[in-house]
């Protein structure tokens, strides 16, 4: 199935000439939140949910521009449901390519960024705004540093609180002890990627938060945080993501150039559980439903976001199964195709799971419901 956009869009990160804050719910109107800068587009790869909000559907997004000032913009769905609002629009020094919420302080979130003197992160604080949504100043808590190689990925524990933050650079992977109030930030242990060609980034595990899955150029490696060993792998591919199941444990979902997605069960990784189409160009990123565990969006470079019915059980046993993946053209629900530029970043809302945000490399945000699809579980 395919269809346009029927969503709400977000169009502040074009700065399209306007003098009004908000971008309303029709598709065609765009919105400025800064109308002192001329008609200019700021480029976006990076968008997050903002878990730690339990009281709206918000997300922070994070723009990449060589020649312009780089911003973080605040993003909340209005209490009617019919807008956008830009919450707040925030100055960051450097290009951002990577942005992560903290999942227990909803004014906590980490970037990666890069500048030309290289690549850092960095965990930052929004201020208090008291009413004023232009505020340009970030607390920046800490950096991040010690990393001697290309920084990819910062990783928060998903499910609440916890005083430990991951950092990935290409060739190691730092276990940080991290307090937000007193603004420190420890490295305790280090593991080396050793003969594996360039690390490219991970996730860590909802169901247990000694382990994470780390990939590489041509592999997926599990990883003991206690003892920073490698340990099972899939091997031989190209995967650009890879996402848990929150409600399944040992389920995982990679994003893979040759395959395109595929499902897989951490205990017997020799085959997947299922293999679903992918997109016609890089599928570059999936992510699983926060509460209704059978929903799989993905996004890619064909300017597409697909919301998949990625059914799958731990003892599978049928033809989807070690041996002979099939791949499932009836599992796809619906395409969103009324983009033009690649996505690379989509966002679950954890406060209403049938929400989603996609954000498009030309710094466009759409946020989507996928209720009437929930009927068809």
């Amino acid at each position: 199935m395919q269809g346009g956009s029927s969503g709400i869009v977000y169009g502040g990160l074009k700065y399209q000439a306007s003098s009004s804050w908000r971008c309303l719910l029709e598709p065609s109107r765009t919105a400025s939140l800064n109308p002192r800068r001329p008609l200019s587009s700021l480029q976006a790869r990076c968008i997050a949910d903002v878990r730690a909000d339990a009281g709206s559907t918000t997300f922070l997004a994070g723009t990449l521009s060589l020649k312009e000032e780089n911003e973080v913009h605040l993003i909340r769905l209005s209490p009617a449901e019919s807008e956008l609002v830009c919450d707040g629009l925030f100055y960051h020094p450097n290009e951002i390519w990577d942005l992560k919420s903290c999942p227990f302080d909803h004014r906590v979130f980490s970037t990666v960024y890069t500048s030309g003197e290289g690549y850092g992160a960095a965990v930052w604080k929004i201020p208090e705004q008291h009413g004023q949504s232009n505020s340009p100043q970030l607390e920046q808590l800490f950096e991040l540093t010690g990393h001697t190689g290309k920084i990819r990925r910062v990783l928060w524990w998903p499910l609440g609180k916890h005083d430990k933050l991951i950092s990935i650079d290409d060739r190691n992977i730092f276990l940080w002890n991290i307090n937000t109030s007193n603004k420190s930030a420890k490295v305790i242990s280090q593991g080396s990627a050793d003969m594996l060609p360039n690390l490219r980034g991970g996730a860590w595990d909802p169901h247990n938060h000694n382990s994470i899955a780390a990939i590489s150029d041509s592999s997926l490696h599990l990883w003991d945080l206690r003892s920073m060993d490698k340990s099972t792998a899939i091997e031989h591919a190209h995967i650009r993501d890879v996402d848990y199941n929150p409600k399944k444990q040992n389920i995982i979902a990679t994003a893979e150039d040759e395959f395109g997605i595929r499902l897989w069960d951490l205990r017997m990784l020799k085959h997947p559980l299922k293999d679903l189409p992918g997109h016609s160009h890089w599928t570059w990123t999936v992510r699983h439903n926060p509460e209704y565990d059978e929903l799989l969006l993905s996004a890619g470079t064909d300017s597409t976001v697909n919301l998949w019915l990625a059914q799958v059980s731990s003892n599978d046993s049928g033809p989807d199964s070690p041996g002979s993946p099939k791949r499932q053209e009836e599992s796809l629900l619906n395409s969103y195709t009324d983009y033009e530029d690649s996505i690379y970043g989509i966002a679950w809302s954890s406060h209403d799971p049938s929400l989603f945000a996609s954000l498009s490399y030309d710094g466009r945000v759409v946020l989507e419901s996928v209720k009437p699809y929930l009927q068809r579980k």
